[in-house]
């Protein structure tokens, strides 16, 4: 099957949606299809079997896009729609794949090329809107709302993440074939806690006899970084031995927050990585003692957890439905999104070792058993049936590849 997918990102980066969309991607290949992806200019090429990556023209003074919805967008999903117009005037696709904001102008596009359409729901777009502090336009809401119904309305199967959305979904389009896919841990090859690797950054990072707690993931508002610092200030007043780490963070954000740390007097206390590769993202995570997620906000369950889980480390995390969508008390300390709080589940880690190793195991068994390759699979050829059972029979796929 060739598949036209549309994703409007950067790609590759290493932050939520790109990653689903490398593991979208990964997966189709592995099933056989061959696949069309058209981006944005910006990020990483990557090689893939059977993938062949479209770019958008260069704008540069567009250099970065943040996370969630921003004016650079509009111009750069303005020449997303051409590229793809492009495509598919030159190529016969049996489906467009599409992601996020890409899913509303492939309304037309469907229609126009007589292609199937999948939609590929990362979350609610006007959600999205007042997540990031549009929610004060309202008219902009107002159209966001109207131009997610219309894509649920009229295309021809869709893909969620999680319950919440897969509950959107079927309040919209109760008879529209859909599967719900999570995604999978990243890609992790674990060094071992006695390796030269984890030995080299426990000494660089003068970590000997430090509890560390490790943050990975975008310093966005809603990720709670902030809460973090705070909790991390209450947890070292009572623990000095213990070590905070954050990966991740634009220059401009990383700033903000080492003022925070600095005014809460605990520069010794916090560390910042910055924006780091997977690989080396991983070895921290594979070092922490604990692991974190102070999100204040959001239904959609963080990209991170399942990694988090995969690494078989405790965790701690905010009680909100973008994490308890997935963790419970059997596998995570949940606490109420402030730093008292927060910093109350941390010391119930800090101060025991064998519940650390509990939660641990625990985590690591759940993803061991539910958020696997196969599993992934076997759900995206799922939704894929929906296509294959209109094609002829010489076009099908209907097997995995090893």
């Amino acid at each position: 099957m060739k598949i036209l997918m549309i994703a409007p990102q950067p790609f590759f980066e290493p932050r939520g949606t790109p990653i689903s969309v490398f593991q979208r991607v990964s997966g189709l290949s592995n099933l056989g299809h061959t696949i069309d992806l058209v981006v944005y200019h910006l990020g990483e090429d990557v090689e893939l079997p059977r993938v062949t990556i479209h770019r958008t023209p260069n704008l540069p003074f567009i250099k970065q896009v943040r996370v969630g919805p921003s004016w650079p967008k509009l111009p750069l999903d303005a020449l997303l729609f051409f590229r793809s117009i492009g495509l598919l005037l030159k190529n016969h696709y049996d489906v467009i794949h599409t992601h996020e904001e890409a899913g509303v102008f492939t309304v037309f596009l469907s229609w126009l090329f007589r292609t199937p359409h999948l939609y590929d729901m990362h979350s609610s777009l006007p959600r999205q809107l007042v997540n990031f502090n549009f929610g004060n336009h309202r008219p902009i809401v107002w159209l966001f709302k109207k131009m997610e119904r219309l894509v649920l309305k009229t295309c021809t199967a869709a893909i969620t993440i999680g319950p919440d959305l897969e509950q959107r979904v079927r309040s919209i389009n109760p008879h529209l074939p859909m599967v719900m896919i999570e995604n999978l841990p990243l890609p992790i090859k674990l060094a071992g806690p006695d390796s030269p690797e984890i030995c080299n950054l426990k000494r660089d990072l003068k970590l000997d006899g430090q509890t560390t707690v490790v943050y990975a993931g975008t310093f966005e508002k809603y990720q709670g970084v902030e809460l973090l610092i705070d909790s991390a200030r209450l947890v070292t007043a009572r623990h000095p031995e213990t070590v905070f780490i954050l990966a991740g963070g634009k220059p401009g954000q990383i700033r903000e927050m080492k003022q925070l740390v600095s005014d809460r007097k605990i520069q010794e206390k916090v560390v910042f990585l910055g924006t780091l590769p997977v690989e080396e993202a991983n070895l921290y995570l594979e070092m922490a003692d604990i692991l974190v997620s102070p999100r204040i906000s959001g239904t959609s369950v963080p990209l991170k957890i399942y990694t988090y889980l995969k690494m078989g480390k405790p965790i701690v995390a905010t009680n909100l439905p973008a994490h308890n969508l997935v963790l419970d008390d059997n596998l995570a300390v949940l606490t109420n999104a402030n730093s008292q709080a927060f910093a109350d589940g941390l010391l119930k880690l800090v101060e025991d070792p064998d519940y650390r190793q509990y939660l641990g195991e625990q985590a690591q068994r759940l993803a061991d058993e539910k958020y696997n390759l196969p599993n992934y699979l076997k759900k995206l050829e799922e939704i894929y049936c929906v296509f294959q059972k209109s094609l002829p029979s010489s076009s099908r796929v209907s097997t995995l590849e090893n």
